[in-house]
């Protein structure tokens, strides 16, 4: 029993750092890939090719002197960023382990229970710090996470209902000869612009409309808060990276091919970030209420009917 209990936290430890390490390098590419889509260089100076460069911003960061508006709300002030993180990183004990360590039997619910959590840590840094700016950036988020969040529930209801489980393993086993990519294409298309909503980036990052909001509901954070924020919005990306490949490009976690498939999403999200200009806010809401949900419904039920369809002829 201690031993299973020393080798899970042992895991757990490992997984951290491993995401925490992806996520360093995550941001060193986006500001590479940002260069040279603007034909400059990106980080280049510190060490080689500018590799060190994530753990010299992350050293500066943390070791500036955190400053706090005199209004604010301190204790949720503080606390929200790191709890941000942590709801992060909690998101990816759903990582289908083949050890057995955590394989949860729920992981996609416990995706959408995370993810639905995530709103408040956002809501609260705007409101808390007690600014305009911070807290309409704040209600900004709620509204656009909580209407992607429907079409993305809808979205894993749709597989559910054809691979009969919530656990990620099974999306595995059932693409062993085809990608859910080739079968459901309107609904990968969905998912992928859900997702950038979800995590707040470009083209959706009305959170952080920089252009009319001075930087939205993390205006007044800074040093270690700020980049607890940075951290928590990278992780998600990874993570939903990783979610995009198990669910549609064959899921293989025991292979290579899976983190280069994983590399090419996160690559994704940055290109979107280098060409595409920010949308229209009441755009923004009209395309989750008006064409995503209607899409997310009816392939939902068309595969409840296929469901029963097939129910029927075995019976």
């Amino acid at each position: 029993m201690v031993k299973d209990m020393l080798m899970s936290m042992l895991g757990v430890i490992m997984l951290i750092i491993c995401v925490l390490i992806g996520v360093a390098f995550l941001t060193l590419l986006e500001r590479k890939v940002l260069g040279y889509i603007q034909i400059r260089k990106g980080p280049n100076k510190v060490g080689f090719i500018g590799l060190p460069q994530p753990f010299a911003d992350a050293i500066k960061l943390f070791s500036k002197e955190g400053t706090y508006p005199m209004l604010s709300n301190y204790l949720m002030y503080y606390f929200s960023p790191i709890f941000s993180l942590f709801l992060a990183l909690l998101t990816w004990m759903i990582y289908p382990f083949m050890t057995m360590l955590f394989t949860f039997n729920l992981g996609v619910l416990f995706f959408l229970v995370c993810t639905s959590l995530g709103v408040y840590t956002v809501m609260i840094a705007g409101w808390s710090s007690n600014s305009n700016y911070a807290l309409l950036g704040g209600l900004r988020a709620v509204a656009q996470t909580i209407s992607y969040e429907v079409s993305l529930a809808l979205i894993l209801l749709s597989f559910i209902f054809l691979v009969d489980s919530y656990c990620l393993m099974s999306f595995m086993s059932f693409q062993g000869y085809v990608w859910f990519m080739f079968l459901t294409f309107p609904l990968m298309l969905a998912w992928f612009s859900s997702c950038l909503a979800e995590t707040n980036r470009t083209p959706f990052d009305f959170a952080e409309g920089e252009s009319e909001l001075v930087s939205g509901f993390n205006v007044e954070y800074s040093s270690g808060g700020f980049a607890l924020i940075f951290l928590a919005e990278y992780t998600s990306i990874l993570f939903m990276s990783m979610l995009f490949c198990m669910i549609f490009l064959g899921g293989d976690v025991l292979t290579i091919y899976f983190f280069f498939k994983l590399t090419l999403l996160a690559f994704m999200f940055i290109w979107v970030r280098g060409t595409l200009p920010r949308f229209r806010y009441d755009k923004l809401m009209y395309l989750a209420w008006k064409a995503y949900l209607p899409l997310s419904l009816n392939f939902l039920l068309f595969f409840m009917g296929l469901k029963v369809f097939m129910f029927s002829l075995l019976v």
